[in-house]
């Protein structure tokens, strides 16, 4: 069901269950940490992740669930959440490709994505008005934080999805393409981020997941912000980058 491939520095991570729209059960959710555990060891430098046929994820398959013997803390937080984190803190920029329904936990993997471009096509929300549960994965901080209060709860009452193009006009994913298009944008937005100073990227990365996390003031992130950046003289990258500038040529980074 998780196809893997490595080239050229790049990771492509594939959902492979088009004919359920890639719902994901635990042995699924078990494949895809190891597709980021061999991308992590092989040394990517960036990962691209997208789903196969007419979806990213329309979330836990739920075919064979008895909701009667859904141990839902045990999939959620003991299978779900750690994949995410996991996800979250990968030592390489992430893309996603989000076309298609992009659901319950295929909405958290793109959470745990650093950067998602989406198709114009796609379909975001919260669908579980009609199943009698509630948006999970991350969803409720992330449509709190860039939609507030009252639009969010309209979304999850209502069960109304947002299309690609109001999902990235809202601002909760980065771009937004047609449906031909996007996977080419993604793919070579990766090639170049591998191609780049990867060890700064993932100084920002920290970065923002921090200023998120523990809510950092101004100054607070500025310090943190210098911090980084003198840890970064130390690298053979930002030596490169210097050079390269004051001679007039393009860099040619390494990662470190």
């Amino acid at each position: 069901m998780i196809d893997l491939t490595i080239a050229d520095g790049v990771a492509t991570v594939v959902l492979n269950a088009p004919a359920k729209l890639n719902a994901l059960d635990e042995t699924a959710l078990d494949e895809l940490d190891a597709a980021y555990d061999t991308a992590e060891e092989a040394g990517v430098r960036a990962l691209v992740l997208r789903g196969e046929g007419r979806a990213f994820c329309a979330g836990r398959d739920i075919s064979a669930v008895d909701p009667r013997e859904d141990d839902v803390r045990g999939y959620l937080g003991g299978a779900v959440t750690p994949l995410l984190r996991r996800m979250a803190r990968f030592p390489a920029p992430t893309f996603a490709v989000a076309h298609g329904a992009c659901l319950g936990v295929g909405l958290g993997l793109l959470i745990a994505t650093d950067v998602v471009y989406v198709a114009e096509s796609a379909k975001i929300g919260s669908p579980f008005a009609a199943l009698g549960a509630t948006l999970d994965s991350g969803g409720h901080a992330l449509f709190l934080d860039r939609l507030g209060a009252h639009k969010t709860l309209d979304l999850i009452y209502t069960g109304r999805l947002m299309s690609g193009t109001e999902a990235v006009q809202s601002g909760l994913f980065s771009r937004v393409f047609p449906d031909d298009a996007v996977l080419a944008a993604t793919t070579d937005a990766a090639a170049a981020a591998a191609r780049g100073a990867t060890a700064a990227f993932l100084a920002s990365k920290e970065l923002v997941a921090r200023i998120r996390d523990e809510r950092l003031t101004l100054w607070d992130s500025i310090d943190v912000e210098n911090a980084a950046q003198a840890a970064l003289c130390d690298t053979d990258d930002y030596r490169e980058g210097f050079a390269a500038f004051q001679e007039k040529r393009k860099p040619e980074f390494r990662g470190r």
